[in-house]
């Protein structure tokens, strides 16, 4: 393994990784942030749809790079700058309250919706109005986990390189097509005439999420469109959709938070797109 690099505060790598946590500056560099072990070692092992590595620069403390020593062969090995810094140095440009020693710069890595299209997706997420970043990248987790083939973002959601947002992803943000900026309306025509069923996911949906899986009419493509967690679908979102499902509490809870039911929605239909086992 090279050694690293020594770099100071005043360093304009550290300034032009600093600058990322603005959105502003992350679109115009088309680059943004990845901190922590988990987040860098699944960047180091990522490539775009180009072929190109997605990491690009790699800043740690002594302490981290000793620690996680085979995350810092795979950035070099990947053909990433890796430099090390003392703990300053990463808390100024760290977006946490305690910092992890490992902060890695990457390239955008959202792939065009036509290409999710064209891979004839069976399970996707759509993030219509959805707000909040942390939000934002639990349900890009929970559809990692479910075995979605694709999430979409709309244009009226957070941004996907929100560094809270990629924090929350905890690295599914590198292991699934993940789609930007689409119009809500682009994205349900887009995957109705691919095929794809659309449910909208609602508290005060007509459908209930337990009779739509009795019914037996949740084993097609699907897509699931969520809402911003304090108000919801709009009316006209709703409308775009084949049903308005909502899942059953039959405890006393009020409702669910977003993940939460996202959770619930993405593996109700990964569950009845699965064939069932025998004997």
């Amino acid at each position: 393994m090279a050694t690293p690099e020594v770099i100071s505060a005043r360093s304009p790598r550290v300034a032009a990784a600093r600058r990322l946590a603005r959105r502003n500056f992350r679109g115009k560099e088309r680059r943004f942030l990845a901190e922590g072990p988990q987040a860098v070692r699944e960047a180091a092992g990522h490539r775009g749809s180009d072929g190109e590595p997605t990491l690009i620069e790699l800043f740690a403390t002594a302490e981290a790079a000793d620690r996680y020593a085979d995350i810092v062969e795979a950035a070099q090995a990947a053909g990433a700058r890796v430099h090390l810094a003392d703990g300053d140095v990463l808390a100024d440009v760290s977006q946490t309250v305690t910092p992890q020693g490992l902060i890695g710069v990457c390239r955008f890595l959202d792939a065009p919706f036509e290409e999710i299209l064209a891979a004839k997706p069976k399970l996707v997420a759509v993030l219509a109005h959805v707000r909040d970043p942390g939000n934002a990248g639990t349900v890009l987790r929970c559809a990692d986990a479910a075995g979605a083939d694709a999430v979409v973002l709309t244009d009226a959601s957070v941004d996907l390189y929100n560094p809270k947002s990629v924090r929350a992803s905890v690295g599914s943000l590198f292991h699934l097509p993940v789609a930007v900026g689409v119009p809500v309306e682009q994205a349900v025509r887009g995957l109705r005439d691919a095929g794809v069923r659309i449910l909208a996911a609602d508290g005060a949906g007509t459908d209930d999420l337990d009779d739509e899986l009795d019914a037996g009419t949740m084993g097609g493509p699907t897509a699931w469109v969520f809402g911003n967690e304090a108000w919801g679908l709009p009316e006209e979102t709703r409308a775009l959709a084949d049903a308005v499902v909502r899942v059953p509490i039959h405890g006393k809870a009020e409702s669910l938070n977003l993940a939460t039911a996202a959770a619930v929605c993405l593996y109700a239909s990964a569950r009845a797109q699965r064939p069932r086992r025998t004997g």
